[in-house]
């Protein structure tokens, strides 16, 4: 509303990213978010702690050395093996739709529902992310091409996948409503890549990426080849926060829970 006083969120994809002659056109662009208002968007430390990352090493957000606290830049590291998939991977890959009845609100349902991510994908991909009777992946990085996450717009894919154990995507395109839904709900960071990193890396590959404001680097151990990814840009402090809704109320822009 114009006469309110808080800041506005940010909108998750700018209506000029939009293109109008495909439901399932990917969405690349190096600026995911604007920012409405005169409220500071990026904070000046963010836990981490709510989004299970005692796997994955972080470094928090912190401020710049003779910097202004505002003025903070994120640097978060990933690190582990990397599960890879090509073009066009849609959401009932990620988890099929019979799967997907119920959204997770506890503990044991995230359980059940991470023990689908990624079951929908056809027979030829023999390694599983997920084996069955588990709940939790050994491949905290997935890596893909074309149109990651194309079909229908369930916030179950990124959830499911988050659930599981992910902690990144890196492909070369992502469909616009699932790059939403991941910062949305703060469960995975949709990173894009410069080259067709999904040509080059295997699963079961040992990879590192490292991400700052300005951009990232995807370093697969494995191999020796470093990749440059691009910025996330205004999105990673809503990811970093947990979701929308957790940064929100960081914000200020709704109450708090407590």
């Amino acid at each position: 509303m114009a006469s309110s006083s808080l800041a506005t969120l940010p909108q998750v994809l700018p209506s000029s990213s939009i293109k109008r002659s495909s439901s399932l056109a990917p969405f690349q662009s190096s600026s995911f978010l604007k920012i409405n208002g005169s409220t500071s968007f990026i904070p000046s430390s963010i836990s981490l702690t709510s989004r299970g990352t005692s796997s994955t090493t972080i470094i928090p957000r912190a401020a710049a050395a003779g910097s202004d606290s505002n003025e903070a830049i994120a640097n978060t590291t990933f690190h582990g093996l990397c599960y890879v998939l090509k073009d066009n991977i849609d959401t009932d890959q990620i988890i099929p739709a019979g799967a997907a009845c119920t959204f997770p609100t506890n503990q044991q349902e995230r359980d059940e529902i991470a023990g689908h991510a990624l079951s929908g994908l056809p027979d030829f991909h023999k390694t599983r992310y997920v084996e069955p009777g588990e709940n939790r992946s050994k491949y905290s990085i997935i890596i893909g091409g074309e149109n990651f996450g194309c079909g229908s717009s369930r916030e179950h894919a990124p959830v499911c996948l988050g659930a599981a154990g992910a902690k990144a995507i890196v492909a070369q395109s992502y469909a616009r409503i699932f790059f939403r839904n991941s910062v949305a709900t703060g469960e995975v960071f949709p990173l894009e890549s410069e080259v067709r990193v999904c040509d080059e890396c295997k699963t079961g590959d040992t990879v590192t990426i490292e991400l700052t404001e300005t951009g990232g680097l995807l370093t697969n151990h494995t191999t020796g080849k470093n990749y440059n990814l691009k910025s996330i840009g205004d999105a990673g402090p809503v990811i970093d926060a947990g979701g929308i809704f957790s940064y929100a109320r960081m914000m200020g822009m709704i109450p708090s829970l407590t």
